[in-house]
């Protein structure tokens, strides 16, 4: 009976890449126009938005530490490499059962937006990752509140 179960979910998985596959062939209307290198967010708009949500915040280098409804939060920035990583501890690793891990790989591959889940350090942590340079202000603001 579980291997049913097994040829089930190949089928549904390879109907999903077919899809996949066959909507990469029709063509998407264009999106808009690419930000110029640069014209993305700056360490001083970060900031901005930082402190509009908790005017307490603390940078220390290059990581601004701030709160949300009493969640704290750590925003890590690198203008040479052009990245950002917004991320939030949410549970010891050792605590998380198979069941729990099995799920939160689930949820990186069918239920979480741009947000994922990671480990690192014996720590889960919910993180948003992205290049600096064409990051908007709504996106640092939705990666927030997904995050």
């Amino acid at each position: 009976m579980a291997s049913n179960g097994l040829v089930r979910g190949v089928a549904v998985l390879l109907s999903i890449v077919w899809a996949g596959l066959v909507s990469a062939q029709t063509p998407l209307p264009p999106g808009p126009p690419a930000a110029p290198p640069g014209a993305g967010m700056t360490p001083e708009q970060m900031a901005s938005v930082v402190h509009r949500i908790d005017p307490e915040a603390r940078l220390e280098g290059n990581v601004w530490e701030f709160d949300v409804d009493g969640t704290s939060l750590a925003l890590v920035f690198d203008v040479g490499a052009d990245r950002m990583r917004l991320m939030l501890p949410v549970a010891a690793a050792d605590e998380l059962t198979d069941a729990m891990l099995r799920r939160l790989l689930q949820a990186n591959f069918d239920t979480a937006l741009d947000a994922r889940y990671a480990i690192a350090r014996d720590t889960l942590w919910a993180t948003f990752i992205h290049p600096l340079s064409p990051l908007t202000e709504d996106q640092l603001l939705s990666a927030i509140s997904q995050t």
